[in-house]
């Protein structure tokens, strides 16, 4: 039974999460960019949306005002990649690095509990009173779906329309698209705001649900969603629907946290998670690329 609730705690988790590994989809897969501004970001999410908490502000509210902060910081990162020429991994380890001083700064402190303040898990929770001691998680599976299902619905939207069609095309040519008259900067300025703030709407969630916010809540972000991602990606095809790679993306981030709560099961030490995480990607991203060098040597 303890083992059920585990992996009950564990889907929740990764379904919280899920909107992040969204967010890092549309820079990773489609963009081409990787973003080292998420590890920022999502705290930088779980700071505003706390503190605003903390001040009496309505939790939907702080949703709200979370993502809009992250949306500014991906702009950011933009800003110095295209506009002060500064490379795109770099111009993510400025903007997160600046994040990790301006989150204390938001916070006044280190981390903001959130004991006996209402928050958007608490209200929800509150409705399956009659499921006792696992109403919480309940509600944590419920809303994590119902998030889930409306991010992956406006993003398809929005990717289907002109714009979210240029931010494809920059992805994959962008000197094609420059060529076709194409403001490709301001495209890619237009994928870091919102993949990071997804990231940051994600950073408000885990904030609220685990009940407090921390300045040290996004390292391994970014390494945690690539695991998630490339997990996804092993049960799609590459010409699958859009919408299809977005729903596979947060089933990666599902099962990416049942792997890690097995793991923690059978006696992994908790400490080793990040290793045992940065060597899933390793394999994960090299083993194609190795297999298609064994397959040219053989013609």
């Amino acid at each position: 039974m303890e083992g059920i609730l585990t992996m009950i705690g564990a889907t929740s988790q990764g379904l919280i999460w899920g909107v992040m590994v969204v967010g890092l989809y549309i820079t990773f897969r489609i963009l081409d960019f990787a973003d080292l501004t998420v590890d920022g970001s999502l705290a930088l999410g779980g700071s505003v949306s706390a503190i605003l908490i903390y001040n009496g502000v309505n939790p939907i509210l702080s949703l709200i005002i979370a993502t809009l902060a992250g949306i500014l910081a991906g702009c950011i990162t933009g800003i110095l990649h295209i506009k002060f020429k500064i490379p795109g991994i770099l111009a993510g380890i400025l903007t997160m690095t600046a994040l990790y001083s301006i989150n204390i700064r938001i916070m006044g402190k280190a981390n903001t509990p959130l004991l006996g303040k209402e928050t958007i898990f608490t209200v929800i929770s509150g409705w399956f009173d009659g499921f006792g001691a696992n109403s919480k998680m309940i509600s944590e599976i419920i809303l994590g779906l119902i998030v889930c299902a409306i991010i992956i619905a406006i993003m398809y939207w929005f990717f289907g329309t002109e714009m979210g069609y240029a931010i494809r095309a920059v992805g994959n040519n962008k000197h094609m698209v420059c060529a076709m008259g194409i403001n490709v900067g301001i495209m890619q300025i237009i994928a870091l705001a919102l993949s990071n703030g997804l990231v940051a709407f994600s950073g408000a969630l885990v904030a609220q649900n685990q009940g407090y916010a921390d300045i040290n809540m996004g390292v391994g972000t970014l390494v945690c969603g690539l695991a998630a991602v490339i997990i996804g990606e092993a049960f799609v095809k590459q010409e699958s629907n859009f919408a299809v790679k977005l729903i596979f993306a947060v089933v990666g981030s599902v099962i990416y946290r049942l792997i890690i709560a097995l793991a923690l099961q059978i006696g992994m030490n908790p400490s080793d998670l990040k290793l045992f995480t940065a060597i899933i990607v390793a394999i994960a991203l090299g083993l194609p690329k190795i297999m298609k060098r064994k397959e040219k040597q053989q013609c």
